[in-house]
């Protein structure tokens, strides 16, 4: 077999693989991909996007001054700056649990103080219902740990703790933004 023909013996296999490779391009192009907090419509059946749907969710008050910080964030995340609607379709309630906790234990054998080193653990649990209906939307767990130093002074060692709580406090609200985020869009 010659060159000439093995390439019009090869036609009918090119033609095939072109139809292939037009297939997967069409395939491929049926597929979206958007950003998580956009607010565009997710498909034609669907009116609100995830940013809309966040800033839809009430949080209910909590009494704790670590879950009041995470609470703060959430609603300034959610609605991006202003407060929380009168009536929002969708109700959270948010619960945040803190533990405090040695890290390290360093004996001090001189006069210098020498810090020793602790953790703060937050712990947030959501769930999200919907405010007519009652029924369940998501739900969910997150933690953050932040670290601190636990000087001799009590002043000191108190405010080190209390700084390290309004960081895990900022960073659980992020992720808890996420997780909501996530769980909202899934629908």
């Amino acid at each position: 077999m010659s060159l000439p023909d093995a390439r019009n013996s090869a036609g009918p296999v090119r033609v095939a693989a072109r139809l292939a490779f037009l297939a997967s391009l069409a395939l491929a192009s049926a597929c979206t991909v958007r950003p998580l907090y956009s607010d565009g419509p997710v498909s034609a059946g669907v009116e609100a996007g995830t940013a809309t749907q966040l800033a839809s969710i009430n949080i209910k008050p909590i009494n704790t001054r670590y879950g009041q910080e995470v609470r703060n964030h959430l609603i300034f995340m959610f609605n991006g700056g202003a407060g929380q609607q009168a009536a929002a379709p969708y109700s959270m309630d948010l619960a945040v649990a803190a533990l405090t906790e040695a890290s390290l234990l360093a004996e001090v054998t001189s006069k210098d103080d020498e810090p020793t080193a602790g953790a703060v653990t937050l712990t947030g649990t959501y769930v999200i219902t919907d405010v007519k209906t009652g029924k369940r939307i998501a739900a969910g767990k997150r933690n953050v740990s932040a670290s601190f130093d636990r000087p001799r002074q009590e002043f000191a060692r108190m405010r080190a703790e209390r700084d390290a709580e309004n960081r895990a406090a900022r960073e659980l609200a992020e992720l808890l933004r996420l997780a909501i985020a996530q769980d909202m869009s899934r629908g």
